[in-house]
């Protein structure tokens, strides 16, 4: 009998990512993903999907550092399997060029890829606009493919998908803990000031700050100056309910999601080992 039960909010490459370490790695605890969209409609969708990422300015590095290697020892796993094709996961080499030589010119991931150096002056004279350039063998995710293999995997541990908007987590009050992967969402959802893209844009162009939506691609890149992995409690309907926040990844999503998922799980363990005894049984 599963006696634990957890909420996942968000079907994009976070919320799946997190919902299927949670999935497997406890399988006392029922798992529901709760999302509105459902691939190929989510923001994780239109994701280049290639691994190499910017860093959180107040995040201790040997944690990022840890989200990318566990990351990238989870993609390259698969890359190297029978299950590349179908998950969308292939190696891939390239250039990171810039217009100004970075302050860092060897990033914390750069251990991690395969090949990293800096691209020697005849490389560069190709972008003539740009003076320092990194040279590296990666792996590459499309999302598009990975996110029906990732729900897949998740329904196989047993896990349940529901599609609605939550537009307040009053609504998961009957859970036993929430995990919050909702993206963008979260600025309504926990009332998170620091997702907005629009007021991001509205910095360059002031005029679009009270201008109509029309329409969203979704492409966007919804991040905060850190990832939020860590949790809280939360009044739900009278009872304080434990809420495990996985979001603000901005363009670096892919990149850590399975290493930022395995924190998530962390702290689901940890909620689950403060509980008292009668909320398990």
């Amino acid at each position: 009998m599963k006696s634990v039960r957890v909420v996942v909010v968000g079907a994009g490459v976070i919320g799946f990512s997190t919902a299927v370490c949670i999935a497997e790695a406890l399988p006392f605890c029922s798992v529901t993903l709760v999302a509105e969209r459902f691939t190929p409609d989510t923001t994780s969708d239109g994701a280049a999907g290639i691994m190499f990422t910017s860093h959180s300015p107040d995040i201790p590095v040997e944690r990022q550092r840890r989200w990318f290697k566990d990351s990238f020892d989870h993609f390259l796993a698969i890359a190297q399997s029978q299950h590349a094709p179908e998950a969308g996961v292939i190696m891939s080499s390239g250039w990171q060029i810039f217009k100004e030589v970075p302050a860092e010119k060897k990033p914390y991931w750069s251990d991690f890829v395969f090949g990293f150096r800096h691209m020697t002056a005849s490389e560069l004279k190709r972008f003539p606009d740009h003076r320092f350039g990194q040279a590296f063998t990666t792996l590459k995710c499309e999302c598009s493919t990975y996110l029906p293999w990732l729900e897949k995997r998740f329904k196989k541990a047993g896990g349940r998908v529901e599609q609605r908007k939550v537009n307040s987590l009053q609504e998961l009050s009957g859970y036993d803990i929430v995990v919050n992967c909702s993206g963008l969402g979260s600025k309504t959802l926990v009332g998170d000031t620091q997702m907005s893209i629009i007021e991001r844009c509205s910095r360059l162009e002031p005029s679009l700050s009270k201008a109509k939506v029309l329409s969203t691609w979704v492409g966007l890149r919804p991040g905060r100056r850190n990832v939020r992995v860590e949790r809280e409690e939360v009044l739900l309907q009278g009872r304080r309910v434990p809420v495990v926040h996985n979001y603000g990844h901005g363009g670096g999503g892919v990149t850590i999601s399975w290493g930022t998922a395995l924190d998530a799980l962390g702290l689901v363990r940890q909620c689950i080992h403060e509980m008292p005894l009668h909320a398990k049984l």
